[in-house]
């Protein structure tokens, strides 16, 4: 064999055999690059993008229905929610109320009721005699609370009116009354309330039967109760209430510290009335005193401590530049007019003439589960010696607190009579 030729023809058989495979590699990948197979690998990439539009079209119209439903229940809302009110208005035993119109504010967690108010019915007669109206009540989340992790509402109450009327208002129910109206204004209220303000309130006392009808009020009634849930503070007397108010010309201020929290009422209080024109009382001494008067002014100053049920406490009335006599009552019939001439003369030998003020002191004490305590005898006596002896301060004395209730200041009990007419004298100590 000739090895030559054979050498040749291996060599020209693997040069074709390599020619041919690049050719194939060449057809392969021409393959792979022609038009027909990137149309197919786009028709395969359409059906993703499709999908992804769907979703996010879905997506957009759940959002859609979501705002829709929303709107249509901030529209709806505010009157299922009067509808509620309304209902419960109208159930409160002994009473009938009714509110015009309520607004949602959402964004300040907050609704307000307009023009309420609350009648007392008679069970009998069915008569209504008004009892509460108010023109806005705002309740509200109080956001401040939050900074203390509670949370918590305020109610801000503008041109309220309450008014006790005589023999419709029985007060011996008066205190139940008023807890039916704080439960009442406790299902509006979903959270519970930390701080109440009154705006332009007015307060009446009306007896319509009178001869003339008596008509008693406070205007311009301003009140600020703070922490009543006991947020911010934890002493034994966290709760405070301030109140103002105008009275027949004077001033009237209201302070008290109290615990809500307190199984019994437990709490520290401060009011006065200053320079009050007493000539304007003249409709309630006619009805039940049968006289009036020229002209005065009157004040009162007053201290109670509470708490286990028991309270202390004191009123002091004081009457300044009392006239009681004037030219009109000549007219008057002849029993009249003697009468007001007995009243005027006691008032002249009951003054302390160089102050010109008629004053005296009444202590109270008692339970509130039993009847009160008043010290008639120690009052005429301090009575006595406002004229005689030495003229009352007109001013609060600032001598009663919350342990004044188990130990009285001076021990006020033991006093005698005399010993309150003309004082105790301090014991001196010799040295």
């Amino acid at each position: 064999m000739n090895y030559v030729s054979l050498f040749k023809n291996c060599i020209t058989l693997s040069l074709s055999n390599g020619g041919n495979f690049a050719a194939r590699k060449m057809n392969q990948s021409n393959s792979n690059n022609s038009p027909d197979k990137m149309d197919t690998i786009v028709i395969q990439q359409k059906p993703s993008t499709d999908k992804k539009s769907f979703f996010r079209k879905k997506k957009v119209r759940v959002l859609l229905i979501i705002i829709a439903v929303l709107i249509v229940a901030r529209i709806i809302l505010p009157y299922v929610l009067l509808h509620y009110a309304n209902k419960r208005l109208a159930a409160i035993d002994g009473y009938f109320g009714h509110v015009e119109d309520l607004d949602l504010s959402l964004y300040r967690g907050a609704y307000k009721l307009k023009n309420l108010y609350i009648d007392k019915v008679d069970s009998v007669s069915n008569i209504h005699a008004q009892f509460f109206d108010v023109q806005l009540i705002d309740l509200s989340l109080q956001w401040r609370a939050l900074l203390h992790g509670r949370v918590v509402g305020k109610m801000d109450l503008e041109y309220p009116t309450l008014i006790f009327t005589k023999d419709v208002t029985d007060v011996s129910k008066i205190q139940k009354d008023t807890n039916d109206f704080r439960m009442l204004l406790k299902s509006f209220m979903p959270l519970k309330l930390n701080r109440l303000v009154v705006n332009h309130g007015n307060i009446h006392y009306l007896d319509p039967g009178s001869k003339p009808v008596v008509d008693i009020y406070m205007t311009e009634t301003h009140v600020l109760a703070e922490n009543l849930g006991n947020v911010i503070d934890s002493s034994k007397l966290p709760s405070s209430i301030h109140s103002t108010a105008f009275m027949s010309g004077g001033i009237m201020h209201f302070d008290m510290n109290l615990n809500l929290l307190a199984a019994d009422p437990y709490f520290e209080m401060k009011a006065k009335l200053e320079n009050a024109n007493l000539a304007t009382f003249n409709d309630f001494f006619l009805a039940y005193g049968k006289f009036d008067i020229n002209s005065g002014r009157f004040g009162l100053y007053m201290e109670l401590a509470a708490m286990d049920g028991k309270f202390i406490g004191y009123f002091k009335p004081v009457i300044k530049d009392l006239i009681v006599m004037s030219k009109k009552d000549h007219h008057d019939s002849f029993l009249h007019f003697m009468w007001e001439e007995i009243v005027g003369a006691a008032g002249v030998i009951l003054k302390n003439h160089p102050k010109d003020q008629i004053a005296t002191k009444i202590p109270i004490e008692g339970t509130f589960k039993t009847a009160t305590t008043f010290d008639t005898w120690g009052a005429i006596a301090i009575l006595l010696r406002n004229a005689f002896i030495q003229a009352l301060i007109p001013a609060i004395d600032n001598e009663i607190d919350i342990k004044s209730v188990y130990n009285p200041p001076l021990d006020e009990k033991k006093k005698t009579f005399w010993q309150k007419l003309f004082g105790t004298k301090k014991k001196t100590v010799k040295k």
